[in-house]
């Protein structure tokens, strides 16, 4: 393919690309931006293919494969499987970058050698790119695949813990090690002392070991975050792919790639800020792993849990005149939206004002609760960020809490020593009535104590949300 095509080609996705992006900002545009990145991908796979030279059926056999396994991942996978499948997608863009420098440097030593030998002319592809390149764009590029094997190798073993957290394969508790901070301090001295050698000409053996270092480093910086904040974690390590594929693009000399990979990583470090603005966290903190710890014992908690049977949620139905609805992860597994949406409709029939409150990070991934009840058809002029519900709370009868644990926490404001103290809550203990929907008695994904269940204005309503819901529309008509 012609290169004036080609580029012509990447711009036209990266304008695709960007469409995309803004599109997912409004939940009514949301469905057509993601056809705006599907169509930007297609003509991005479609040129980079066609301007490989004689390489073309090979890696059409590759796509072939890896979207057949795509294919098959995304049929198996459900609505609340996908944060971890969003970090299980993360690690494989780290562990990319990781091998693209690698094979790089094994390049590069290529070409010097046939340089020295005097057999630059045999030289095809990529390599003969590199015998021709001058010390100091060698020298560029040692940064570019030093950066990309640093921050790839964290991206890839700190993605792998936030899949096994959010999976429930690796214990959600924060994981402090004594002198977690200095391990992390000389682990990035150690790597860019490593840098250095590399620079010199030390051989790979130096970037090897920056990648193993790394891969520590993005295994300790992920262990030491809380279950409570990982939905933080996925927005933050978003970035760190986009980095990653941004420098691997700089390797490769793949003007798309480094536009695609600067796209990801500047709107992921956003949404990491936005995120932590709504949770009060330290930006800078969230990125040296240094929250999500308790630094005292927690407040005790007094009184008890008192249940709830249908009737008599039914009759505190009958009698609120407003409602709002605290959706979170419980709803998730539960597979409750269409039930919620069915309650919501008939409440609203019956003259009562409905609405739902969502808090910025509620679910595992950040716009988990929207997509929910956008596919159960819950009309958007209803649902409400937390800041604008807030004020609303102490004048509604009833706060339905459906599967929600550390977003509804008066903890992060009574309780300084508490792992979510300080961040904002939706504030439902104000209201008239609250009625929790919950499984069981424990403590949940992050374990941590909630204060709320053992209110007195507190009713638990005990049992599979959906279910629990479904047997509660059987009484209102």
């Amino acid at each position: 393919m012609h290169s004036g095509l080609v580029t012509g080609a990447y711009i036209g996705a990266t304008v695709l690309f960007i469409l995309a992006l803004g599109g997912l900002s409004n939940q009514e545009k949301a469905k057509r931006a993601i056809w705006f990145g599907i169509a930007g991908m297609a003509i991005a796979l479609l040129a980079t293919i066609f301007s490989g030279g004689g390489a073309i059926v090979p890696i059409i056999g590759l796509i072939a494969l890896g979207g057949a396994c795509g294919t098959i991942v995304a049929r198996r996978v459900q609505m609340t499987q996908m944060p971890e499948l969003v970090a299980a997608f993360h690690s494989l863009v780290g562990l990319a970058a990781v091998f693209i420098g690698l094979n790089a440097d094994i390049e590069a030593q290529q070409a010097a050698q046939a340089l020295r030998d005097g057999a630059a002319s045999t030289l095809s592809g990529g390599v003969a790119m590199l015998a021709h390149k001058t010390p100091i764009e060698l020298s560029i590029m040692r940064v570019e695949v030093f950066l990309g094997i640093l921050i790839g190798a964290i991206t890839f073993t700190g993605s792998i813990v936030a899949y096994g957290k959010l999976a429930g394969k690796i214990q959600s508790k924060a994981l402090i090690l004594p002198g977690r901070h200095a391990i992390n301090i000389a682990a990035g001295l150690g790597c860019l002392l490593l840098g250095g050698l590399y620079f010199r000409c030390a051989g790979i053996w130096t970037v090897i070991c920056v990648a193993l270092i790394a891969g520590v480093v993005g295994w300790h910086l992920i262990m030491a975050i809380g279950g409570a904040d990982m939905p933080v974690v996925i927005s933050m390590l978003n970035s760190y792919s986009g980095w990653a594929a941004a420098a691997t693009g700089f390797t490769l000399s793949n003007d798309l790639l480094i536009v695609t990979g600067a796209l990801v990583g500047s709107s992921g470090a956003i949404l990491s800020y936005i995120m932590c603005r709504a949770m009060n966290r330290n930006f800078l903190s969230v990125i040296l792993g240094g929250f999500g710890a308790r630094s005292g014992p927690a407040q005790a908690i007094e009184g008890e849990q008192v249940a709830i049977d249908t009737h008599g949620v039914a009759a505190m139905l009958d009698d609120a005149e407003s409602v709002v609805l605290v959706p979170g992860y419980g709803m998730a597994v539960a597979q409750a939206q269409q039930s919620v949406s069915e309650l919501v409709r008939r409440l609203r029939a019956k003259g009562k004002q409905v609405r739902f409150g969502i808090h910025p990070v509620a679910g595992r991934l950040p716009g988990h609760m929207n997509v929910l009840l956008a596919e159960a058809k819950v009309p958007y002029d209803i649902v409400l960020e937390m800041d604008e519900i807030n004020q609303d709370l102490p004048s509604t009868d009833v706060a339905i809490v459906i599967g929600s644990n550390d977003i509804v926490n008066p903890a992060a404001q009574d309780d300084p020593h508490s792992p979510i103290a300080g961040m904002p809550v939706l504030e439902v203990w104000k209201a008239k009535h609250v009625l929790v929907l919950k499984r069981g008695q424990g403590t949940g994904y992050s374990g941590i104590e909630n204060p709320l269940f053992y209110k007195e204005n507190a009713r638990m309503f005990y049992g599979d949300a959906r279910k629990s819901l479904d047997e509660l529309l059987t009484q209102v008509h």
